[in-house]
């Protein structure tokens, strides 16, 4: 659990790279010998760093001494991970039979056009990323989407900028 306070002491956005490398370093050491940790490390250096790009792959790779496609697999796999900076505020839109079919495509349609960005993407100005899921357990409520952890039942594509002002 210790490698998890460090993440927190991360929460700040002026440390250096270099700090946050180091930081990183410390996490790869604390959970290099404990079976099955590449994605625990993985999961706090994104904490650590906002993302996990090519170089920091490559860092981790080399740290644990495995090959870069083992950690660049894991990290492409897994739709948690992203290689660019995430916005401030995660929109996820529940895609699930439920939502799609009550009009989730057309509330991701709708943030998309709002905020300029495709699934997947952040908005320029850092504060949305917009990605989907496949369900968040509302599908009695559907549509739904969250935005960081809040749920947002039976969403209206109607009422989007006014869910996102509050952002």
């Amino acid at each position: 659990m210790g490698g998890q306070s460090k993440t927190k002491a991360c929460a700040c956005k002026n440390i250096s790279e270099q700090e946050k490398y180091n930081r990183i370093a410390e996490v790869i050491e604390e959970y290099r010998d404990k079976e099955g940790s590449l994605i625990q490390i993985l999961h706090l250096a994104q904490g650590i760093y906002g993302c996990l790009p090519h170089e920091l792959q490559q860092f981790i790779a080399e740290r644990l001494e495995i090959p870069l496609s083992k950690v660049s697999g894991v990290v492409s796999f897994y739709s948690f991970f992203t290689t660019e900076p995430r916005g401030e505020n995660i929109i996820r839109v529940c895609l699930g039979t439920a939502c799609y079919v009550r009009g989730g495509k057309q509330i991701v349609d709708k943030l998309q056009e709002i905020l300029g960005i495709e699934v997947g993407g952040t908005s320029k100005d850092r504060k949305f990323s917009l990605e989907v899921m496949r369900c968040i357990g509302a599908c009695g409520l559907a549509p739904a989407m969250t935005i960081n952890d809040k749920v947002y039942k039976q969403v209206n594509p109607d009422k989007l900028r006014s869910i996102l002002d509050q952002y």
